[in-house]
Formats: structure tokens, C-alpha cells, sequence
């Protein structure tokens, strides 16, 4: 599918569940309450959001002092800023969706399916770098 016909999909159909609940838990508890889970989630959010960053940040720097590649961290941290954007989103689906990126198990599983679908090329066995032998002449 067209990456950009998926991106208008999401604009359309997101807003449209966020509407959809919003009502649907409004006639339930009453507007003001709905009102006031919708901020209640933004701080709890905003707050969840502070603490798993610093969390990733310092295992990010132990990574380092350790000599280790914080592969995992650094996909993390981007998993981290959707998860706080989606949060401070107003509405019950992407609060939900912001939760999962900022709960340290799902947001783990979330970066490792990453790194393993997009970001780490596997080669075959036996394929070793490319190796093109030639002359060259240096003209000044």
C-alpha cells in the first residue's frame, strides 16, 4: 500500500475512533469526567513520559561507559516521543496507544521488533563485503 494513502487512512480513521469514544464514555460518566480523565491521562502521561526517559537515558549512557552498542536504547527514545505526543493527544485510543510506547515491556518489544525488521540487515552466509579490485591514476 502507498505509504501516503496509509498516512491519510490513519488521519481519517484515528480522529473518527477518538470522536466515537469520547461520546460513547461521555453519555456513560457525564462530559466533566470524560473532561477530566482526558487530563488526568496527559499528566499521568506527561509524568510516565519523565521518569522512562531518564531511565533510558541512563542505560543509554551505561551502554556506552561499558563499550556496548545501545542499539536498543536509541530506538527506544523515539518510541518514547510518539508515546508522549499520543499522550497529550486528547482522547481515550491514543492514550492508549501512547501508554503501550511508554510501558517499558511493550515499548522493548516495540524497539527490538524494530531493530530486528528494519534496522538489522541480515546477509547471507558467506557474503563478506563487497571487494571491487581496479587501477586508479591521481591527476593534480
Amino acid at each position: 500500500m502507498n505509504p501516503f494513502r496509509l498516512l491519510f487512512l490513519v488521519f481519517l480513521i484515528v480522529p473518527l475512533i477518538e470522536i466515537y469514544l469520547l461520546l460513547v464514555v461521555g453519555a456513560v460518566i457525564g462530559p466533566l469526567p470524560t473532561i477530566a480523565m482526558v487530563v488526568f491521562t496527559a499528566v499521568v502521561g506527561a509524568w510516565l513520559l519523565r521518569i522512562e526517559g531518564f531511565q533510558t537515558w541512563f542505560r543509554l549512557q551505561q551502554s556506552l561507559a561499558e563499550g556496548k552498542i545501545p542499539a536498543l536504547e536509541i530506538v527506544e527514545g523515539p518510541i518514547l516521543l510518539v508515546g508522549g505526543a499520543l499522550l497529550l493527544t486528547p482522547g481515550f485510543f491514543t492514550d492508549f496507544l501512547g501508554f503501550l510506547c511508554l510501558f517499558p515491556a511493550t515499548r522493548r518489544r516495540i524497539a527490538r521488533y524494530i531493530l530486528k525488521r528494519w534496522l538489522i540487515q541480515k546477509r547471507p552466509p558467506g557474503s563478506g563485503p563487497r571487494i571491487i579490485e581496479g587501477e586508479y591514476q591521481r591527476r593534480d
